[in-house]
């Protein structure tokens, strides 16, 4: 299982981004995925994610309404699309993956995801 997250950058506040993950090595119709972050000083925290059995997408209060999570089976792939970016989302930001049971409760816990890929900063400063 390979996770590559690409796509970060230097951006004005209320600038966009879009992230990419490009994975090989698994099926991801059969795997729960999402994006993760982690500013310095903090613990890593659910940015989005989507459940394995719907496709239903989750997104942390911080995001919601702003973030947006697509999958593409076909290519084995999930972005974000990250439109009017904030200081306090600045971050590294890491995609990843998890094929066992996770309830919906807890569905964007870093915890419960085992396989990660590097990480790609996104830096959002005037």
């Amino acid at each position: 299982v390979q996770l590559q997250a690409s796509g970060g950058g230097l951006v004005q506040p209320g600038g966009s981004l879009r992230l990419s993950c490009d994975t090989s090595g698994f099926n991801l119709d059969y795997y729960y995925i999402g994006w993760f972050r982690q500013a310095p000083g903090t613990e890593r925290e659910g940015v989005s994610c989507i459940n394995r059995y719907n496709g239903n997408a989750y997104y942390s209060d911080s995001v919601r309404g702003r973030f947006t999570v697509s999958r593409d089976n076909g290519k084995n792939a999930v972005s974000l699309q990250m439109n009017s970016l904030e200081p306090e989302d600045t971050a590294i930001y890491y995609c990843a993956t998890a094929n066992r049971w996770i309830d919906y409760s807890r569905l964007c816990d870093p915890d419960d995801y085992r396989y990660w890929g590097q990480g790609t900063q996104v830096t959002v400063s005037s």
